[in-house]
């Protein structure tokens, strides 16, 4: 048959039928099941046996100019190559990586003009990308062969779940209409309190910070957060889904007939000799409830300050602020940005028999011994400020507010901090400046601001460098030219990446590490402050007074080796 020329523009679909691989019945038919199905008509062509995989790529590869490539010729694929992209991204772009030359990066794409897919390829791995296209059918399989992560236990348990005809729900009802008496037979079923125990295990085991139960219109999935970046671990089958969710329910002493509004709850569980505590969050969605567990085990709470990696002086001038009698200490930064970590331990530095140490917490996430908890409870009337007027009789010495969300509790902890307490709060600002502009935009009198506040930091968290396979790598200029990083400190810095191992679980990161922004009031500052300048001179003038910025902290990490260029600049600002 001749070939004929194909424009990129041209619809996969007409080109196969022009080339008479498939007839228009087929084409319309498969259009139909695309509707339903979701994947590319490629995919559903190949899978409705209406044209070969190799027929299809030929076709591809024409209209897109690019090489072909069939998959299922191609061997085992180095795993330091695998390694390279990440598996969110694989799973997200459908793309796999096959093999690495010099700087040049060679990737199987269903759509190979994907430029968004290819620009996060080179941004995250530093190579030059040369895409191939590979047919969706054999990539999707080669995809799910090389970035599954399942822990081995966890396939065993969905092994035994497949040999098992286990029905949780008769027929065809919709979850509202499942009776509770029915579900509370079936989550007392061996493989669903299997499957649950073996995920809430598995996690703790891993290390992750969240467990997320996901339910979708044809499909359900378990992700687990691990170094503050979502996995998926697993896809338990549909048909578990209404008893998996009610198991995780009555853990947790919520109400499973309610699905129509959020609850929250908590598991303990043990494992050997330590106790985890999980605290739940239910969630109502389109195809059933999110379920998302917070692990909070104490064992892996790191409350040493002297191991958080401040930079000498950063650490020298927190530890000052957190020792005098009286004033303000801040700590600002997103969510799951250390924060709380961070006032622990300063707690545990200064807890003492001599000291009356209260806090006001939403929620109180660990038990610290010596130190009396608050948990507030804005439904009944104990709000932050309502907890902190009740402590104001209690005879503090000091005094720990979760968050300062508005006037009031700001008001009464400056004013707590003024009359010779010391107070550690939290707020959302993006720096250490900013924090102090919060202040006085929420109707904090700028004065009070200068008075009370001694010190405050911002701080984020950044994945650790795998020390198994951390080497050294090389970063192309293009790559370096939007990290706008000046040439000066370019020619001193060395940068590290890791390849991926055993260790690390094919990711290149174990662990996390804080960057932090340290500014201390000096006096200087404080006449600033009465004055109503703004948080850029602030932080010009802290800088010039010897603070790091979180980017310059971020650098001087990427330079010991601890973390890596991409992790510096998705936390941090030039």
């Amino acid at each position: 048959m001749a070939t004929t020329r194909t424009k990129s523009s041209d619809l996969i679909g007409d080109l196969l039928v022009r080339e008479g691989l498939i007839s228009e019945d087929q084409l319309k038919r498969a259009l139909q099941e695309q509707r339903s199905n979701g994947h590319r008509l490629g995919y559903t062509l190949v899978e409705m046996g209406f044209v070969s995989e190799t027929d299809l790529t030929r076709v591809l590869a024409r209209k897109y100019r690019v090489k072909a490539v069939d998959l299922s010729r191609i061997g085992n694929i180095d795993k330091r190559v695998i390694n390279l992209v990440k598996p969110e991204i694989a799973t997200r772009h459908l793309v796999l990586p096959l093999r690495r030359v010099g700087r040049t990066l060679t990737v199987a794409m269903a759509n190979p003009t994907n430029l968004d897919a290819i620009d996060e390829l080179r941004f995250s791995t530093g190579y030059d990308i040369e895409p191939v296209v590979a047919g969706e059918y054999s990539l999707r399989k080669s995809v799910e062969k090389h970035y599954e992560r399942l822990e081995d236990g966890l396939k065993e348990i969905l092994k035994e779940l497949d040999d098992e005809d286990i029905e949780v729900v008769e027929g065809h009802m919709e979850e509202d209409e499942i009776s509770v008496t029915a579900l509370q037979a079936q989550v007392e079923e061996a493989p669903v309190v299997k499957l649950i125990n073996g995920i809430l295990t598995s996690a703790v085991q891993k290390g992750a910070s969240d467990v997320h139960i996901e339910p979708y219109e044809k499909e359900m999935r378990v992700r687990f957060r691990v170094d503050g970046a979502l996995r998926e671990i697993m896809r338990p089958p549909m048909r578990m889904k209404a008893a998996l969710t009610s198991r995780v329910k009555i853990l947790a002493d919520l109400n499973i007939a309610e699905r129509r509004i959020p609850q929250d709850g908590r598991i303990k569980m043990r494992m050997g000799k330590r106790v985890i505590d999980f605290r739940v969050s239910t969630l109502p969605g389109l195809f059933g409830e999110k379920i998302v567990l917070r692990i909070l085990d104490k064992s892996n709470l790191q409350l040493d300050l002297e191991k958080f990696g401040m930079e000498p002086k950063a650490e020298q001038d927190f530890m000052h602020a957190i020792k005098n009698p009286y004033g303000m200490v801040l700590v600002t930064g997103p969510t799951g940005s250390g924060k709380t970590t961070t006032l622990y331990s300063a707690l545990t530095k200064i807890n003492t028999e001599e000291v009356n140490i209260m806090t006001a917490e939403d929620p109180v996430e660990y038990n610290l011994r010596g130190i009396n908890q608050t948990q507030v409870r804005p439904e009944i009337g104990l709000t932050f400020a309502a907890a902190l007027r009740a402590f104001l009789r209690q005879d503090p010495n000091i005094i720990l507010v979760g968050e300062i969300r508005d006037l009031e509790t700001a008001g009464i902890a400056i004013k707590a901090a003024l009359t010779g307490h010391l107070v550690l709060s939290t707020l959302h600002t993006n720096d250490a400046a900013s924090t102090i502009t919060r202040l006085v935009d929420i109707g904090v009198e700028p004065f009070n601001v200068a008075s009370a506040v001694n010190l405050v930091t911002a701080q984020r968290l950044v994945r650790r460098i795998c020390s198994s396979c951390r080497r050294e790598f090389q970063y192309d200029s293009n790559m370096l030219e939007a990290s706008l990083i000046s040439q000066d400190k370019l020619t001193q810095m060395k940068f590290y990446k890791g390849e991926g191992c055993d260790a690390c679980d094919g990711t290149g990161y174990r662990g996390r590490q804080g960057l932090y922004e340290v500014m201390v009031i000096t006096p200087t500052i404080r006449r600033m402050i009465m004055h109503g300048e703004g948080a850029d001179a602030m932080k010009e003038q802290a800088v010039s007074e010897g603070m790091l910025t979180l980017r310059d902290d971020g650098l001087i990490k990427i330079n010991k080796g601890i973390t890596t260029l991409e992790e510096v600049l998705k936390e941090t600002a030039a």
